[in-house]
């Protein structure tokens, strides 16, 4: 009766490592050979908001690099906030090169793919030349956009030269 029952302990153990070994798997599954180019952390007036990791398996960044963009929040942001924000950054980075209907599609992309964060909370990009992008909430897959053109310009906020905080482009590329 005891073998019996330990058998059956030890089955249901490995079934939990097989398990918490896939789920955990997330945005790496897209960039297996992902490794780190750069850190940094996002202050807002002196606060911590983020903190961000790039990924690629590349050593450096070109157009056709995938990549992942990790940000670990250390403060509550509402997801309108980061719709909002997200959005003000990509229209002041496009310009004229984006259209009032493409930017309400993004927004509404956007709606899917983000959260309301807490401290602790991670969202990925993860960029697929060609293709768009994946977004992850944790290690779990929120949302994808098959749309290139948004995925390039979400990325801009954080990789464009003309981005708000050059000194956390700098890190992340590992400069």
């Amino acid at each position: 009766m005891m073998r019996a029952w330990r058998s059956t302990v030890v089955r249901w153990l490995w079934l939990l490592v097989l398990f918490s070994t896939t789920a955990s798997a997330g945005w790496q599954e897209a960039l297996p050979n992902a490794r780190l180019l750069g850190s940094g952390e996002f202050t807002w007036f002196g606060f911590k908001v983020y903190s961000a990791r790039l990924w690629s398996p590349e050593k450096s960044l070109r157009a056709d690099t995938p990549f992942a963009l990790e940000l670990t929040y250390r403060r509550t942001i509402s997801r309108e906030d980061l719709v909002q924000t997200s959005l003000e950054e990509i229209q002041r980075l496009s310009g004229a090169g984006v259209s009032p209907a493409q930017l309400k599609d993004w927004q509404a992309q956007m709606q899917r793919a983000f959260v309301d964060v807490e401290p602790g909370q991670r969202i990925t990009g993860v960029f697929l030349p060609g293709r768009g992008v994946q977004f992850f909430v944790d290690q779990r897959l929120q949302h994808v956009v098959d749309d290139e053109a948004f995925a390039r310009a979400f990325f801009a906020i954080w990789l464009d030269s003309r981005t708000r905080n050059p000194q956390l482009r700098a890190q992340l590329l590992g400069r």
